[in-house]
């Protein structure tokens, strides 16, 4: 009986256990998960105690036409209500707790700004409209900086879409084309946020949760606290048969052999490897140089260029990283305060970026509890910064210097509350902060081939799964490429009929392309 071996247990490893079970026939006792840390669910994390304080790294979004998740979910009991999916729970949240974002952008003076009309000059228009039309081939290796002038760059548009996003100026022009084309949709209601899909809870309790106990049902195996440190294949320069795994567990090295009908599913690189936690009274600690997550991807690409090139998205810190922060209160203070200022009850507010912020601060204060075990009288909201190597505006530091206390008060100085509330807020709060030096480096730029192929040319046995795995049209930095990648994978090395939906291609439909081009007009 064919076994399947997968390296790392986000959302794609989960993703890709699922399909194997489901679409592929295995059975579970067959599938082993292989993770270094000792909590699964990668990047879909949320931690802490409400004493010491939550934690969650980020923060997912879902819309309509995620199709991959959807499905995926579709066959996942919720944990709340068993006789419905975790597909059902989410949609019915959005039908009854939809955000209606009117604040969403607030500028230095405090005061909520008008998004009616995205700031474009015609030259932005015509630059938007040029790269949009603009071959991928044509912008490998270009920034977005390549393809806008400076203009573009202080515009309603620019604030609102890099902040939902995580874009910088200077990432990938291709990455940045794929969201406008995935996502031209949206645009009409971009700035009230109302056609974004959230989760009841936070991602780990509402996604990762259900589809761990729906595997352990089915008796996969889950190894935490192993390191698969390198890959053998069968002899050949491209060879695409993977024969052995190398992994250190608890200090001692073991080899697996693989047989060539046994799959071996890769999650190549991490997005939040090496994250680091401060406190309420200390900064995260600096990132390690090294990174045992994408070591392994450095080692099987080592003279393979058809498995990609991660030294394009690990080697250039400074331009991946961003901080994000997670507030713990006893008080309703800060949640009552926003929801007066916003016009917006808790939880249908959705983001509210500070545009004067020289971090270029955004906080949501979601729907409570964010937490399924977060107790009575205790609050949870979230925030990040997109610029966390600059000065604050009123802490004279830098956002990674930083602890927790001093984020809030950075954050409290771009909100209009009286002092008695921002006292309130600072006694009645914990901050963690965490710092993530690879977060966005999915989105630094590249050429095609820096990124395998899901099942590269050639392979037997072998996938690359995740966020730096290439899917053709799709966008990286969502849930929904992950599963993608995963479904891929499945279906291809195992050859099935069914393969995954195609990618939504809102650009083709005329009636979406006449709503984006208004809204692009409104002044």
């Amino acid at each position: 009986m064919a076994k399947a071996y997968l390296v790392g247990s986000g959302i794609a490893a989960l993703a890709a256990a699922t399909y194997l079970i489901r679409e592929g026939g295995f059975d579970g006792a067959d599938i082993h998960l292989f993770e270094e840390q000792r909590t699964i669910g990668g990047s879909l994390d949320a931690g802490g105690t409400p004493d010491t304080g939550y934690t969650m790294r980020g923060g997912r979004m879902f819309e309509a036409e995620y199709r991959c998740t959807y499905d995926l979910l579709s066959g996942i009991p919720s944990l709340d209500d068993p006789s419905i999916s975790v597909t059902r729970e989410i949609l019915a949240g959005h039908e009854d707790f939809a955000w209606d974002d009117v604040a969403r952008l607030v500028d230095g003076n405090g005061k909520i700004v008008d998004t009616t009309s995205m700031g474009f000059s015609e030259r932005d228009r015509l630059d938007l409209v040029r790269c949009l039309v603009t071959p991928e081939g044509h912008l490998d290796g270009k920034r977005i900086t390549d393809c806008f002038g400076d203009h573009f760059f202080t515009t309603n548009f620019w604030f609102l879409w890099c902040t939902t996003f995580a874009f910088q100026p200077w990432h990938s022009a291709i990455e940045f084309r794929r969201y406008l084309k995935r996502f031209i949709h949206l645009l009409p209601e971009f700035a009230s946020l109302a056609g974004i899909h959230r989760t009841r809870y936070n991602q780990y309790d509402s996604i990762v949760r259900p589809l761990a106990a729906w595997l352990r049902e089915r008796g996969v195996t889950v190894h935490t606290g192993c390191h698969v440190t390198d890959l053998a294949f069968t002899p050949g320069a491209r060879s695409g048969t993977v024969k052995g795994i190398h992994l250190s567990r608890a200090g001692r090295d073991e080899r697996i052999e693989v047989a060539p009908e046994d799959l071996v599913l890769v999650t190549n690189g991490s997005m939040t490897d090496a994250s680091s936690l401060g406190t309420h009274t200390s900064a995260p600690p600096p990132p390690p140089r090294t990174s045992d997550a994408w070591l392994l991807w450095h080692r099987v690409s080592r003279g393979r260029e058809d498995f990609g090139d991660p030294a394009v998205f690990d080697k250039h810190v400074k331009e991946s990283r961003w901080e994000s922060f997670t507030v713990t209160a006893t008080d309703p203070v800060f949640l009552d305060a926003l929801a007066g200022f916003s016009g917006r009850e808790t939880g249908r507010g959705g983001l509210m970026t500070f545009t004067d912020s020289n971090w270029l601060l955004t906080v949501v204060a979601g729907r409570q509890p964010v937490y399924r075990d977060q107790p009575e009288g205790v609050s949870v909201w979230w925030g990040y910064g997109l610029f966390p190597g600059r000065a604050g505006n009123h802490t004279p530091k830098p956002m990674t210097m930083c602890s927790g206390r001093e984020i809030l008060e950075e954050v409290l100085h771009h909100l209009p509350f009286d002092d008695r509330t921002a006292t309130r807020v600072l006694e009645t709060s914990t901050v963690v902060p965490c710092l993530m030096p690879y977060i966005t480096s999915q989105f630094l730029p590249r050429r095609r081939e820096d990124r395998p192929e899901v099942v590269p040319d050639g392979s037997v046995n072998l996938a690359f799964i995740g966020q730096f795995a290439e899917v053709p049209d799709d966008v990286t930095f969502t849930v929904e490429y992950s599963i993608r990648t995963a479904w891929t994978a499945v279906s291809r090395l195992l050859k099935l009929d069914k393969h995954p939906p195609a990618v939504h291609k809102g650009h083709h439909d005329p009636r979406v392309l006449a709503a984006a081009l208004e809204t692009m007009h409104r002044r």
